[in-house]
């Protein structure tokens, strides 16, 4: 549903082709924020276009490059961009982090090794950050408070991640990922 949604919402800002489309995304980072397979683009345009929500409006031929398809969309489709987008924001998930069934019986395992990789992982992560949060100012400027907050957020859950990362870590380094009955410090 997000890269529908995200095709329709670009649409409604402006008739655009597929790669123009593709550069908008990039250039928003939305890659860094919606979860969704930039190689389902094209094939959700396609699926779109068959269904009646965009139409094609134009082709534009340019020496040397390949015909690019314009399209816009149309009257169903931005009933289905309003539909998509209440059911986005009605939408209701559980996050699993990919450790948490490792974390299970972390206890059990090699406690240097596991530093180890939460370290890169650490490292890993300040990277992130530090993008989000220069996404974050890059922006201020050109998009709207909607946007902003999702960036933000998004920039916050990746500063939480990273110190939920070091806390972890500190543990596994101190070889207390096998302790029982005491809380974590804050």
């Amino acid at each position: 549903m997000s890269m529908k949604l995200v095709i329709l919402g670009l649409l409604m800002e402006g008739d655009s082709h597929p790669y123009e489309l593709r550069h908008k995304m990039k250039e928003r980072a939305m890659l860094h924020y919606i979860k969704m397979q930039e190689g389902s683009l094209y094939y959700a345009i396609d699926t779109l276009n068959k269904e009646g929500y965009i139409e094609a409006l134009e082709i534009v031929k340019e020496s040397g490059r390949p015909d690019r398809t314009v399209y816009r969309i149309t009257e169903e489709g931005r009933q289905l961009f309003h539909r998509l987008l209440l059911e986005q924001f009605e939408s209701r998930t559980t996050v699993f982090h990919p450790m948490y069934a490792a974390l299970v019986f972390a206890f059990h395992g090699d406690a240097q090794r596991i530093y180890a990789i939460i370290t890169q992982k650490i490292e890993e992560q300040r990277r992130i950050v530090a993008l989000l949060h220069d996404i974050y100012e890059e922006h201020i400027p050109t998009v709207p408070r909607s946007v902003l907050h999702m960036m933000k957020g998004r920039w916050e859950h990746a500063v939480t991640e990273l110190r939920w990362l070091e806390r972890l870590a500190a543990d596994a380094a101190a070889g207390r990922l096998y302790e029982f009955g005491k809380p974590l410090e804050e």
